[in-house]
């Protein structure tokens, strides 16, 4: 059992930090409430914390490999833990947003990619896929708990109390920091790439922004944005803009190893071949995970007019389901190859996401709905339980935490990119959907039709049919009228739903094209990267 503390300690981490999220997702309507803002306004808030990460991640990776990826892991714990007490204590939108998408996004791109360096170097062989097994479980145990947890606390007490409880976690975690052993260093400490460092923040930034903003800016056709840029929406500029940042990044880099210098990341990683279909594998993992656990919470919640706990009910089947696939299904990889798993993994959430559009109606089949989801979580769990290791095992000693910074990068860019683009589709087809309904209406005078028309040009949201028909009676339109309108919005919202997991859907398919390069039989170790920076024939654990 003394074997096993150092995982149980760096797994609690890893719980801690998949469990807010889930919270925030099934307490969306109480965050709107709270205070008094719109769904997007949180979608905005959820992808910030996941861009925090994403954009950072790969530089916590790089100061594990400066000063030491334990006491990375133990400083990043105290950050974390000060973003929770503010989280807790938030009295406003933007306190919410400092104290969780910035701060406690920052403590996690110190902690997780020193957690995944530090469980590559305390275990080996087999006992490292278990590890990772059960650190993919602890992440599926955050997902099935963070539902329910913080349905219950958000309906019955409030959410701030799931914060407050991190911050005591975080205590419990630090006392228990002499489990973590971290070999010593040999040789000088590499040096921080400062210029790299804000290339990549900056451009992971700007593009996960435009596609955030896309649903207020509009994809092309300016909706109500701030600015114009030739007379077009201002979001494919700002993605642009990102993408060339990135490209520079890329150059600098280059130039920096051509030179003998540290770069922020040595990119010839990404040139072996199983670790590029993990980080790919990893990225569709997340963006599919959280485009559907923002998407699925609106239907219940604004749709079908649950509370937080009943939501959090009803996410359970795919959380239980997640949590053990995650941790009974690292063998199958020893039998089966990753390969064959993550590929099982796909085809399932494939037939998860079918079922899934199949239950989005106006009345809830609540057992087809279980059903769909229980499928999802083993899907989810399947995926989890290899990537992590796939990804570790591509490389050497000397890259764990440069191959940590990446892991965690393709998974919260996932993540930002799940929330923020999902989202943008939902808004984007509620608005056309809506759009044309309100058009094509006949019950509906021309008066009541430009009203909408200005309304819609405001720019539309994700919210209760209620408020729509209040503010229709509030424009003065006949109780005939009213309805109609109250209804087409309520048609738009499922078809606005039914295209946002439509699109997770194509996304899964999309990601059979990565996966021929994922180990195809276990024991198969991958090559290290050489000071020279091109892959060599050493050969890493095995998988």
């Amino acid at each position: 059992m003394r074997h096993w503390r150092a995982l149980m300690v760096l797994g609690t981490a890893q719980f801690l930090m998949v469990l807010d999220t889930s919270v925030m997702n099934v307490s969306i309507s109480r965050l709107v409430e709270d205070f008094d803002t719109e769904v997007t306004a949180i979608q905005a808030v959820i992808t910030l914390y996941a861009l925090v990460m994403a954009a950072f991640m790969i530089i916590g990776g790089r100061f594990g490999d400066i000063h030491g990826r334990r006491r990375l892991f133990l400083s990043g714990l105290v950050v974390y833990g000060t973003g929770s007490a503010l989280t807790a204590l938030a009295p406003t939108l933007w306190v919410l947003a400092l104290g969780w998408s910035v701060i406690e996004g920052l403590g996690a791109a110190m902690v997780l990619p020193a957690m995944a360096a530090l469980v590559a170097e305390s275990y080996r062989g087999r006992d490292r896929a278990v590890a990772y097994g059960v650190i993919g479980g602890l992440a599926g145990a955050g997902i099935a708990v963070g539902p329910l947890l913080g349905g219950w606390v958000t309906t019955y007490l409030t959410w701030r109390l799931v914060f407050a409880g991190e911050v005591v976690v975080v205590v419990a975690v630090l006392c228990c920091h002499r489990v973590i052993k971290e070999s010593p260093r040999t040789g000088p400490a590499p040096r921080l790439d400062g210029i790299g460092a804000v290339l990549s923040a900056v451009g992971l930034a700007l593009g996960v922004l435009g596609v955030l903003q896309s649903s207020t800016w509009g994809w092309v056709q300016p909706r109500n944005p701030p600015f114009t840029v030739l007379g077009f929406a201002p979001t494919l500029f700002v993605v642009g803009a990102g993408v060339a940042v990135l490209s520079g990044f890329v150059r600098w880099e280059r130039a920096r190893e051509a030179k003998g210098a540290d770069p922020l990341v040595h990119l010839s990683l990404l040139r072996v071949p199983p670790l590029r279909s993990g980080l790919l594998c990893l990225l569709s993992q997340n963006l599919i995970l959280l485009g559907l656990f923002f998407t699925i919470p609106l239907y219940l919640q604004v749709v079908q007019g649950f509370d937080a706990f009943r939501t959090g009910l009803r996410l359970l089947p795919v959380s239980i389901t997640m949590l053990v696939t995650s941790l009974t299904a690292a063998r199958l990889g020893r039998t089966l190859g990753p390969r064959r798993v993550v590929r099982l993994a796909l085809l399932t959430l494939a037939v998860a996401i079918v079922w899934l559009l199949a239950t989005i109606d106006p009345v809830i089949d609540d057992a087809q709905f279980a059903a769909a989801m229980a499928v999802l979580g083993v899907g989810m769990g399947l995926l989890a339980s290899q990537l992590g290791n796939v990804v570790q095992s591509s490389v050497g000693e000397e890259e764990r935490s440069e191959a940590g910074g990446l892991q965690f990068t393709s998974q919260n860019l996932g993540s930002a990119l799940g929330t923020a683009l999902i989202g943008s589709m939902l808004i984007g087809a509620l608005a056309h959907a809506f759009t044309a309904d309100v058009q094509n209406n006949a019950l509906l005078s021309e008066q009541t039709r430009q009203q909408a028309g200005v309304a819609l040009e405001a720019g539309v949201t994700f919210v209760p049919t209620d408020q729509v028909r209040s503010a229709a009676q509030r424009a003065g339109a006949p109780p005939a009228e009213v309805d109609a309108l109250t209804d087409s919005y309520a048609t738009a919202q499922l078809d606005g739903l039914r295209a946002a997991i439509l699109a997770t859907g194509a996304i899964t398919l999309a990601s059979f094209l990565v996966t021929p390069h994922l180990p195809a039989a276990p024991g198969r170790g991958r090559p290290a990267r050489p000071a020279s920076g091109a892959p060599a024939g050493v050969k890493g654990d095995a998988e």
